[in-house]
């Protein structure tokens, strides 16, 4: 069923509080950002005609038996921690959320929005769109504040810091993505009410809503891992953060900062070479090529730079093991990846689990497109445990004080949804 809707806005707010009610449900946003590989504004997947739960080991061999049995469209989630199946490594930190390695689901219902144009796929099409017309419309509200407990104090996250500066200088990497969580206990949220405000004050072009057995992501999200284009592969790692200012002109100055600060363009180029080189293990020979290099994005909250690297798909490597081929994404890892990796294993005090992971989707057509878990907060309802992480890229010329600070204006939406201290 495809019709056309005069406020598309408001038809997607409807469209999520309905596919909330559902025990499954995959809600992705662009949030209308030009983007010339974007194939939608919204999709919505609702209920599981099937699913696939895995942890690492053959997670990725159950997800292509999975593929091959639904060949439409899935939808579902990499935890970062498949690094243990990619390569020989261990992730032994704490573990609070237990959400899997990997989840996907073929849904019984798919809803796309691109412009005013929707389109409902499922039974009873007619049935569903009017069950969604009939909702009234509702921005929501959390209405008790969340106050988060950190992993790391300031002085702690300093000295850590410091220490893994030492591992550069040794020689042992070149820049790595150190990571710390902030958490609740014990609370009860409205995951629904979060993501919708989250949404409207940090809009972004991988926005996602998750829920799958009683558990949920709520993400932020302005990151893309890797996207399949007919044989065409897209990676756009961002590396390089800066704050926003009301002032245009301030704004502007920032802009040129951050385009031209040292520290920033060595982080960026650092993991746009190590994502040529993930490429290369898919790629026909000589098309890996970095097609923008330190581009500026800028969105509600921060400006951030992003680089584009692109290759043409070999015939015979699948969309999974393309994926494969490149996970974790470099922008959560660092430089050489397994030894940055074993040493934030060393160095964070909590498992990233789907943080640094990724979420999208497989459509029926053979593309695929998925963002990178930042920006997110992950809700396990049943323990009541709400988790939130962040990290920023370390490198020689880093400054721990001013890395600590890049972690709180990450953190700053997230930390104003939630309208409690920390």
């Amino acid at each position: 069923m495809i019709t056309q809707v005069t406020d598309v806005a408001v038809f997607k707010q409807k469209a999520l509080a309905w596919a909330a009610t559902f025990d499954t449900a995959c809600y992705l946003d662009s949030n209308s950002f030009n983007d010339p590989y974007g194939k939608f504004d919204t999709i919505i997947a609702v209920g599981a005609k099937a699913e696939l739960t895995a942890t690492a080991g053959d997670a990725f061999a159950q997800l292509s038996e999975f593929k091959k049995s639904n060949p439409g469209f899935i939808t579902g989630f990499f935890g970062y921690d498949l690094k243990n199946e990619t390569e020989q490594l261990q992730s032994n930190n704490p573990d609070h959320l237990n959400f899997p390695d990997l989840y996907f689901f073929a849904p019984e219902i798919l809803i796309s929005a691109r412009e005013n144009t929707v389109e409902i796929i499922g039974e009873n099409e007619e049935e569903i769109w009017m069950a969604i017309e009939r909702l009234s419309f509702s921005s929501g509200t959390q209405k008790a504040a969340v106050n988060l407990q950190a992993r790391f104090s300031r002085d702690e996250y300093i000295k850590t810091v410091e220490k893994i500066k030492n591992h550069i200088i040794r020689g042992d990497i070149y820049v790595t993505n150190f990571c710390q969580e902030l958490y609740a206990e014990d609370t009860e949220i409205d995951p629904l009410s979060i993501f919708k405000n989250l949404n409207s004050l940090s809009p972004t072009p991988f926005s996602t809503f998750f829920k799958w057995n009683g558990n949920y992501m709520m993400c932020a999200s302005p990151e893309r891992f890797l996207a399949k284009r007919g044989n065409k592969l897209i990676s756009q790692p961002i590396k390089g953060t800066a704050r926003r200012d009301a002032d245009d002109t301030v704004d502007k100055t920032i802009i040129e900062e951050l385009r031209n600060h040292p520290k920033e363009l060595q982080e960026n180029v650092m993991i746009v070479d190590l994502v040529r080189n993930d490429l290369t293990h898919s790629a026909k020979p000589g098309t890996v090529k970095t097609e923008g290099l330190y581009g500026i994005q800028s969105f509600k909250q921060v400006h951030q730079m992003v680089s584009t690297i692109v290759c043409e798909l070999r015939d015979e490597v699948s969309a999974i093991d393309a994926i494969k081929n490149t996970f974790p994404m470099g922008s959560m890892t660092g430089a050489p990846k397994i030894s940055a990796m074993q040493l934030m294993e060393q160095y964070e005090r909590s498992k990233r689990g789907v943080y640094s992971g990724a979420i999208g989707y497989f459509s029926a057509d053979g593309d695929f497109d998925f963002n990178v878990v930042i920006r997110t907060l992950l809700y396990n309802s049943a323990k009541k445990y709400l988790s939130f992480q962040v990290g920023s890229a370390i490198t020689y010329h880093a400054n721990a004080a001013q890395e600590y600070e890049e972690c709180l204006l990450k953190a700053k939406a997230i930390l104003e949804v939630l309208g409690g201290k920390r």
